[in-house]
């Protein structure tokens, strides 16, 4: 019996990292505060789960200042897009499978 599970990615187990892939799928691009509070968790989890996304090319990280304040922003690239495409097309078909 071949493993049902076996396209699932990894990457997105974790909630926050689902959420933020989720959000980004739909914005061009969000801010880190934005990201913060749609996703409702704090500045310590979002940040390693944006870093762990960003070292496999998932979304990219642009920092810059407006005025004097930092600014960092953040959006999905096409291989994110592509991975998590594919995650949830692996989703829908283990519940079409187990209907």
């Amino acid at each position: 019996m071949k493993n049902r599970i076996e396209n699932l990615n990894k990457a997105f187990e974790s909630r926050v990292r689902l959420g933020i892939m989720s959000v980004l799928m739909v914005a061009d691009e969000i801010d880190f505060v934005s990201l913060k509070e749609q996703l409702q968790v704090t500045d310590g989890n979002i940040a390693s789960h944006i870093t762990a996304l960003e070292k496999m090319a998932y979304i990219k990280v642009e920092k810059k200042f407006i005025g004097k304040k930092p600014n960092t922003t953040y959006s999905v690239t096409a291989q994110g897009k592509k991975a998590f495409k594919e995650h949830i097309n692996a989703l829908e078909k283990l519940i079409r499978q187990t209907l």
